[in-house]
Formats: structure tokens, sequence, C-alpha cells
């Protein structure tokens, strides 16, 4: 069986334009980590239902188990946990997830932390409900969720100080 024709796809990475060659098949979280080693995504189910291969496309919260990356465009933009290394607003949610003691294995953390981002950058001050909506795409086996969600209401308080 011949394998199969690989694709050239160009799109922003993290900030950056960046090029790939691509299988049919793979999805966006397989390319970020074989392609790029960008390793925070992780693949927990591999059917979208668990949040750990969370990443922001357009600046919208994707699986990136379910995203063939030969669908990406040109116009098309991924921000992985990695790509806000230097961003004062993901400094806020980290230090709060820590502070909280929100982190145990880390497995969701990163799928955590980058739904809880995008809400804060979205939502200057979510209630509860709003912070429970915003998780709900995530799983974590370690923590329940309440010091999960008590890190993102710290987050949004200490940010607006």
């Amino acid at each position: 069986m011949n394998k199969p024709e690989l694709i050239r796809i160009s799109f922003k990475l993290n900030e950056k334009t960046v090029e790939a060659q691509v299988s049919p098949e793979m999805t966006v979280l397989e390319m970020l980590r074989r392609i790029f080693r960008l390793n925070a995504a992780k693949e927990g189910c591999g059917k979208g239902e668990c949040g750990a291969c969370t990443v922001l496309l357009n600046n919208q919260p994707i699986n990136s188990c379910l995203k063939l990356a030969a669908s990406l465009t040109c116009s098309d933009a991924i921000l992985t946990v990695e790509g806000l290394e230097n961003n004062a607003l993901m400094k806020h949610v980290q230090q709060a997830f820590v502070d909280e003691g929100a982190v145990q294995c880390g497995f969701c953390i990163p799928g955590m932390a980058l739904s809880s981002y995008h809400l804060l950058k979205t939502c200057q001050k979510p209630d509860a409900h709003q912070i429970k909506q915003a998780l709900s795409g995530n799983i974590c086996r370690c923590t329940g969720y309440m010091k999960i969600e008590a890190a993102v209401k710290k987050a949004a308080d200490t940010r607006s100080k």
C-alpha cells in the first residue's frame, strides 16, 4: 500500500508564520507534538472529550485531537501554552493555580490553563457559572474542580488589581 502524499501547509503558530508537511490524517495535536515539538497539549482521550489537547485556533479553544492539520490555512492562527510563556495574563493564571493548590498530576493543566486564559481574555470578571462553563470541556481526574475554579476566580481578581 502506498503512503499518502504529504500536504504542505502554512499557518501562524504562537504568532510566527510556520510551514509543515503533514499527512492527510495527521491531527493538529500530532503535528504540534511531532513536528514542532510542543508538548504541553496532551492526548488524553483522542475523542475530544477530556480537553487535555486544548489549543486556541483563531482565538477559540478547540480540541486539537479532532482537527486535521491539513485543514489549516494561511489565515489560521494557533496559540499553545508555550506561546504564552511571557504573557502577563497567563502568568496570573499559572500563579493562581499554584496558590490555590489546583495542580496535582499536571496532565490536564495546560488545557485547563488555556481555557482559563481564554475566559479571562473575553470576560473581565467571570462569575461561578461562567467559570464552570469555560472549564466544561476539560476533565481533571485528580483535584475535583473546586480548587481549579477558585484559581480562575483568583486569577481574575489579581489581574484586575
